[in-house]
Parts: structure tokens; C-alpha cells; sequence
């Protein structure tokens, strides 16, 4: 009887909480359409899952050998990780006040002078969608990768064409579509499983090539303090390059803010998956490129593998082509976590851009379907983003690099601006009692350190690789993100300065400390830092 009377309860409760929630998105501009499926564990997976850090440190684990060697691998992931903790952190602060899934551009609207709130506000979204967009193709890439691997590594007469690693990731594509448009009410349930798929992952392949590797270790001093430089590069600038590694395996964790409007208490529980995912991302890629290393044979043969650098270090560690494609199953199937995932924070993000009217078409953008409770067309127009760069893979390998690479930039970008604007005035920009607080000192240097590394890797990452540079090896991300900046000033002078107007925030609400998770004070009088916020705003 006391069980029965148990569940009424619960379900009472979360009932009362979500309808606090739908309340507190009103004070925001927006109507809550759609539903708060996710629990902490399902929201973890998702943000885990985006990430994939050590899948994707071993997947990109050539790029960082010969441009610093095991020394950038190891410690270039540390240095990564502290300064992306710094900036997810300052972003974490926003998030626990403004719990929207505009996320950066909404927070840079709400933060930047009144003068230049729309225009600031404008470019940060569409810095913010292109990123994301371009993003999700990185999934399909390289799960399709991870294929063409295995073909190479069974069949060494296999000769590799463009076009049949194209038809795997379109695969990849549809699959991830046809889960998002007709699967909604299972994603927490996929999540979870691609939450403890990818732990198993590691810990089951972590053990394996361990064990068959054994006593054939490389030394202590070769994995964690080896370094190596064939890029041309001075010493110093050919490790700082070899950061990116870790930069890459750490992007998205902002996909916890995109889709915070399904999750119950997201104040809360919002900050709270930003940093989890990037300690546990952290830990786990630690300790599985140590594994990595300890077991590598030779590393120009890894740089060179037609196999791939994962496989090829499976091959070494196991001595067994079967055994090393079995363990790259793990990996492959958390591709297929990875894009569905990717495709839904993409989707959700081109939604709450298009619902304040960002884009081209948002009246079409910005509907729910109300049979699959999900932003059909914004998925549609994600997914034919991805099969769009996909034909650009088939045409040119090198620009289909320079629009992921843009990606990263362009995320890292939208990371940097909010707490950049909220720094240069003074960070007397946020509610006062919020549920996420960085005390004072701690929270300028966060800031300050999180602003930094922004900066650092936007310059790094639009250096030629190698030199000298050619046409083969030269680093187009450059033009690929002026592409975006120059799509974003061309629509805001055509479009956006007539039309968009910005996240409606009930001005109101935000003086009174009553936005996202602030409702503590909701009946208490204005304080001085809530009197400068709404001053500042002039």
C-alpha cells in the first residue's frame, strides 16, 4: 500500500516540476513544446556520446604523433581538458540562469549592450548552427572510416575509392535521421546505452590490449615524455599543434544546453552534465591513450597504417586481425551514438535559432511535429546539410576537412563570446543567485583561462599542418569559416536587421532575478548587482 501511494507522489512532483520549468521558459519568450524525456543519466549519455573523447582521441591519434609526438598526445589532452573545464564552467553559469536552447546567442542577446545585442546576438547563432551542422557530418566520416579500415586491413588488395566510403556515411546519416524523426520517446533509453556502450568500450579494450601485449610495453618515459617533431614546425609551435588533438576530442559540450529544455530541473542538472562530461571525457582518454601508447609497435607504421592508426595499434597490441576488429566494434558502434546525437543537438539548436527568427524560412524551422513531438524539418535540414558535405567529400577530400575543421572553430568561437562580453563589463551581467555560482577570483580566472585557450585554438587551428605548405597540405578552415562569417553578415544586412529581434525576454523577469533557475528570489526585493544588471542593459 505505501508503494502504491509512493508512485501518486511521484509522479505529482514531477508534474509540479515540470510545469515550474514550462514557467520559467516562459519568462524566457518561449513556449514549452517540447517534452522533458530526459533524466540526468540520459542527458549524460547524450553529452558523452557528442563527445566521445577517447573514441575520438585514438581515431585522430596521427594528427598529434608527428606534430609532438606521445608527449602532445598525453599532456596536450590534460592541457585541453583543464582549459575547456575553465571555459564549460563559465558557460555553466549561464546556463544555470538563462536555461534556454538558444544557449550562446540567447546569452550573448541578454549580456551585450542594448546597441548591439541583436547584431551580437545574430552572428553568435549563426556562428553557433553553422558549427553544429558541420559538426554532425563528422560522425558519419568517421564511422564510415572505421569501415573502410576493417576493408583494408581483411582484403590488403582492396583499393579505396571515394565513393564507397560516401555510401557508408550516407548510411550513417539516414540511420541517424530515421532514430530522430521516429524514435523521440527512446532517445533517453538510446542515450543510456550509449553512456555505459562507450564506458564497457573502454574498459573492455583498455584490458584486452593490455593483456595481449604483455611484457612488450613501451617504457614509462616513451609515453609520457617522447617527443616528436616531422612537421617542419619550431619544437614549441609543433607541440602547441599537436593540442588540437585534444581540443577536437573535447568540443560540444554545449549539446547539454541545446537540449535543455527536455530535461526536468535543468538549472540544476544543466552545469552539472557540462562538467561531468568533460571530467569523465577527461579520465577515460587519459587512460586509454596510455593504453595505446604502452602497446605501440612502431609509430610510422601507425601514422601510415592503410588500416588506420586505431586498428593499426590493435594489430600490434594483438597480433590477431579478427581479435583487432572485434575491438573496433566498440568504437564503430559508438559512431553510431555519435551521429544520431550529433543530429539531434544540431536539429534542436537550428529549432531555437529558427524560433527567434535567425534563419531563412523560420516559420518552418521552428515547428514541432505533433504526431513525433520532434522539429521535423529542423532534422531535415540538418541531415541534408551532411549529405551536401558529403558530395563535397566526393569532389575534395581537403575542403570536406576545412568544414569540419571550421566547426570546431566556430563552436569554440560561440563558447568564448558570452563570457567575453560578461568579463569586458565587468561580470555584473548575471543574476546574482543562480544555481550554479563561480565564487569571485575563482571565477575570473576561469573566465580569463576559458577566454584564452578560445582564442589560442581559433589561431591554431587555421595553421597549415605542416610546412612548407602546399595545395595538398594547406589548412582551409580559414576560408571556410569566413564562409560562415561572411553568410552571417550577408543574411543579418539582407534579413536579420529587418527581422530578427532577438530572444523576447520578459525584461521584467530578468530584472527581478525571475529567469531559469533563480526562483529563490522571486519574491525578494532588487538588489544592487540585480539593479546594475538591468542598468546595464541601456
Amino acid at each position: 500500500m505505501d508503494d502504491q501511494d509512493k508512485q501518486p507522489r511521484r509522479n505529482s512532483a514531477r508534474h509540479s516540476i515540470i510545469a515550474r520549468d514550462a514557467a520559467a521558459l516562459a519568462q524566457l519568450g518561449h513556449k514549452q513544446e517540447l517534452k522533458r524525456n530526459f533524466s540526468m543519466i540520459s542527458m549524460l549519455g547524450l553529452a558523452f556520446a557528442i563527445l566521445n573523447t577517447w573514441t575520438a582521441l585514438a581515431a585522430s591519434i596521427s594528427l598529434a604523433l608527428p606534430s609532438g609526438g606521445p608527449s602532445a598526445v598525453i599532456w596536450g589532452l590534460i592541457v585541453a581538458g583543464i582549459c575547456n573545464l575553465c571555459l564549460a564552467a563559465s558557460l555553466a553559469e549561464f546556463l544555470s540562469a538563462w536555461p534556454t536552447a538558444g544557449g550562446q546567442y540567447h546569452w550573448a542577446a541578454i549580456v551585450a549592450p542594448r546597441k548591439w545585442s541583436r547584431a551580437v546576438s545574430y552572428v553568435t547563432g549563426w556562428i553557433n548552427v553553422s558549427g553544429w551542422v558541420a559538426l554532425t557530418a563528422t560522425g558519419g566520416l568517421l564511422g564510415s572510416s572505421f569501415v573502410c579500415n576493417i576493408i583494408a586491413l581483411l582484403h590488403p588488395e582492396y583499393v579505396y575509392e571515394a565513393w564507397h566510403q560516401f555510401l557508408i556515411y550516407i548510411g550513417f546519416a539516414l540511420l541517424a535521421l530515421v532514430i530522430n524523426a521516429f524514435s523521440t520517446r527512446l532517445l533517453p533509453l538510446f542515450t543510456k546505452a550509449a553512456f555505459f556502450w562507450s564506458l564497457a568500450g573502454f574498459v573492455i579494450i583498455s584490458i584486452t590490449i593490455l593483456a595481449c601485449a604483455s611484457p612488450n610495453y613501451q617504457s614509462g618515459k616513451f609515453v609520457y615524455g617522447q617527443f616528436i617533431n616531422e612537421v617542419g614546425w619550431p619544437d614549441g609551435l609543433a607541440w602547441l599543434l599537436g593540442l588540437l588533438q585534444g581540443a577536437f576530442a573535447l568540443t560540444g559540450f554545449d549539446a547539454v544546453a541545446h537540449m535543455i529544455e527536455e530535461i526536468p530541473q535543468p538549472e540544476i542538472r544543466g552545469p552539472r552534465i557540462m562538467l561531468w562530461c568533460i571530467g569523465i571525457g577527461m579520465g577515460t582518454g587519459f587512460v586509454f591513450l596510455s593504453c595505446l601508447l604502452f602497446c605501440v609497435d612502431d609509430i610510422d607504421t601507425v601514422i601510415s597504417s592503410p588500416a588506420g592508426p586505431l586498428l593499426q595499434i590493435f594489430m600490434d597490441a594483438t597480433g590477431n586481425s579478427s581479435g583487432s576488429v572485434c575491438l573496433l566494434m566498440f568504437p564503430l558502434v559508438c559512431m553510431v551514438f555519435t551521429s544520431t546525437t550529433l543530429m539531434t543537438t544540431s536539429s534542436r539548436m537550428s529549432y531555437a535559432f529558427a524560433r527567434d527568427r535567425g534563419l531563412p524560412f523560420s516559420h518552418v524551422f521552428a515547428r514541432v511535429h505533433p504526431g513525433l513531438d520532434v522539429p521535423l524539418n529542423a532534422l531535415l535540414w540538418t541531415a541534408a546539410w551532411v549529405v551536401v558535405f558529403g558530395c563535397i567529400f566526393l569532389g575534395s577530400t581537403s575542403t570536406f576537412n576545412a568544414i569540419t575543421s571550421a566547426s570546431v572553430v566556430a563552436l569554440g568561437v560561440s563558447y568564448g563570446i558570452p563570457p567575453l562580453i560578461n568579463v569586458l563589463r565587468g561580470r555584473k551581467m548575471l543574476p546574482p543567485r543562480r544555481a550554479f555560482r563561480l565564487p569571485g577570483p575563482l571565477g575570473w580566472v576561469m573566465n580569463l583561462v576559458g577566454i584564452a585557450w578560445t582564442i589560442l585554438t581559433t589561431v591554431l587551428f587555421v595553421f597549415p599542418p605542416e610546412i612548407p605548405a602546399t595545395s595538398e597540405n594547406m589548412n582551409y578552415c580559414i576560408v571556410a569559416f569566413g564562409v560562415i562569417l561572411m553568410i552571417a553578415g550577408l543574411t543579418w544586412i539582407f534579413d536579420g536587421r529587418k527581422n530578427y529581434k532577438g530572444p523576447h525576454v520578459n525584461v521584467e523577469g530578468l530584472e527581478q532575478g525571475k529567469v531559469g533557475g533563480i526562483e529563490a528570489v522571486l519574491e525578494r526585493p532588487i538588489d544592487d548587482e540585480s539593479k546594475a544588471v538591468a542598468e546595464s542593459r541601456e
